[in-house]
This record gives structure tokens, sequence and C-alpha cells, in this order.
């Protein structure tokens, strides 16, 4: 996890989800450094707290929400 001292550079994208990608939405994006990993946060605090992940770990995720893992 990283914080606002050093945010990485990130194409931020709001979930097509999110009514007028208001300010209480889970925002991703890949980084901008050609690595592959993923960026997670909040829109509300966008220089708050940065969750990355791998690209695998991004695949796999998107996979168990495919597969309705996350379904409770």
């Amino acid at each position: 996890m990283s914080d606002s001292r050093d945010h990485p550079v990130v194409a931020w994208q709001v979930s097509s989800f999110s009514p007028d990608v208001g300010p209480n939405c889970v925002e991703a994006g890949p980084l901008l450094d050609g690595s592959g990993r993923v960026a997670v946060r909040h829109s509300k605090d966008p220089h708050g707290a940065v969750i990355i992940y791998t690209r695998a770990e991004w695949d796999a995720f998107l996979a168990g929400v495919r597969a309705a893992e996350f379904d409770f």
C-alpha cells in the first residue's frame, strides 16, 4: 500500500456502476510505469492510501468476480 507522499502515476477509472461518477466510488487503473500493475483507491480521498496489485493478482480478482465468487 502506498500513501499520499509517494503516489504512483495512474490512469484512474471510475466504475461504470457508480452513479454520476460520484465521490463514493472505488477507482482503479494501470500504473503508467509499464509494469502492468493496477492501483485501487477510494475516490473520496484521492490523496489517501492506494493499494497496488500485480497484474496476476488483478487478473485473479477479475476472474473471481466473473465467476461470482464474491456474491455474498
